[in-house]
Parts: C-alpha cells; sequence; structure tokens
C-alpha cells in the first residue's frame, strides 16, 4: 500500500501506526493549503523574513536557500516550510496581482485558452502611475507587440495643474483612449475601443490640453489578449 495518496501526496496512516495523529495532522495541514489555493506572490525565490502561519508563495525559477528545489511548487508556512507540487490543471489566485494561474502540466500560465503544444491566448491587465509635467509624459505602459488591445482606462489620483484637462493615448492619436478628461481627483475614464491589434510595442501617453502640465497623477489600466505560439 502506497504511503501517501495519489493526487495531493497527503500522508497515510500506516496499520497499527504510533502517534497517529501527526500523520493524520499533517494531511489536514496539505489540505488545508491546497483546497482553494490562494498565494500572496510569484517572484520570491527566497523565503520571507518574518511568514506568517499559513502563509503561502508560489516559488519562482531559480529558488535557493530553504526554497532551492521547489521552483513553482506552492510554498506554505507552519513552523516551517511544506510544499505542494501542482499538478496539470490546478488554479491559483496570485494577491500580489490579482490574476488566476492555471497549471499546464509545465508551468503556470495566465492562458485563458490553449494548445497540446503551447499556442495560447491570455486576457491580460496592467497598471501604472504616472506624474504629470510637460506638454506630454510617455507613461511606461506599453501595447505589446502582437497584442489586441481592447481598453485603457484612467484615473486622476492628484489634481492636474497647468493643464486644463488631458488626453490619453499614442503617438499620432493623442486621444485614442479619451479627449478631454478631468483635472479633479477622482475623475476617470474607460477608454474603450474597438478590438485593435498592435504590430510594434506601442507605449501609452498622457498629453496636457491648453497648457503644460505642471504637476498632478493619472493612474492608467491597460487591457489586452496576447497570443502565443
Amino acid at each position: 500500500m502506497s504511503e501517501t495518496t495519489p493526487l495531493l501526496a497527503l500522508p497515510l496512516i500506516a496499520a497499527a501506526q504510533a502517534q497517529k495523529h501527526v500523520t493524520h495532522n499533517e494531511a489536514l495541514m496539505l489540505l488545508d493549503a491546497a483546497t482553494q489555493p490562494a498565494v500572496i506572490d510569484r517572484g520570491r525565490t527566497t523565503p520571507p523574513g518574518a511568514p506568517m502561519a499559513g502563509d503561502r508563495h508560489l516559488v519562482a525559477a531559480g529558488a535557493s536557500g530553504e526554497w532551492a528545489g521547489h521552483d513553482g511548487e506552492i510554498a506554505l508556512y507552519d513552523a516551517g516550510w511544506r510544499y505542494l507540487l501542482p499538478r496539470a490543471g490546478w488554479r491559483v489566485y496570485v494577491a500580489a496581482e490579482r490574476i488566476t494561474l492555471v497549471h499546464t502540466g509545465v508551468d503556470w500560465s495566465d492562458l485563458i485558452a490553449g494548445t497540446p503544444s503551447g499556442g495560447m491566448a491570455a486576457l491580460r491587465a496592467s497598471e501604472i502611475e504616472v506624474d504629470l509635467a510637460g506638454a506630454w509624459v510617455a507613461s511606461g505602459l506599453v501595447i505589446p507587440n502582437r497584442a489586441i488591445c481592447l481598453c485603457v482606462a484612467s484615473r486622476t489620483l492628484v489634481t492636474v495643474t497647468g493643464a486644463s484637462a488631458y488626453e490619453v493615448g499614442i503617438a499620432g492619436e493623442s486621444d485614442k483612449f479619451g479627449a478631454g478628461l478631468g483635472a479633479a481627483a477622482g475623475s476617470s475614464n474607460i477608454g474603450v475601443i474597438g478590438p485593435q491589434a498592435f504590430y510594434a510595442d506601442t507605449p501609452l501617453r498622457v498629453s496636457a490640453v491648453g497648457s503644460a502640465f505642471t504637476g498632478g497623477r493619472v493612474r492608467l489600466v491597460l487591457t489586452t489578449l496576447a497570443f502565443a505560439i
């Protein structure tokens, strides 16, 4: 008889085993971690300095120290580190990024559809905060090459000064995702467009209306469909 369950590798109590509660409690801890799995983040290669009981992390590639040899596994802290080895079809929510990943049997992916050979489609959202100065500001947020852009939303975080309003767009189309946007803190816009493919990395920019920016801060959220073959 196997010493562990075939799917979650939960330890089984052996016949006439002493201290059965130890094995039973260990199985419960692993089951607790594997049920509705959610992790704090997925970018760490070494454990955090002061973990709390129940903390879970998705171990990044190239892990070292206590996490060495556990790349791609879910690390659970309980007075020490335990690990869950994922299988194809497992899903995990990454709280730091507010995304759900699925395990393909090879690695974790944000795909929403895929093929056996690795083709995939993914719906992605990313955000950035931009300090405003001058006639326009390159945001640092880029529509990727070979992606379909769906929307660029914006919110004024700190009241815009200098300019009477602002636009969100790209080079040559400064108002593609919104024109005459509010300078007051709290103003927002959802810049939905008809799905458009982009064939080069295309930075987003924020442009001043009326006069140059002398201050202010906005947040941009870019939503795209991405693909792989």
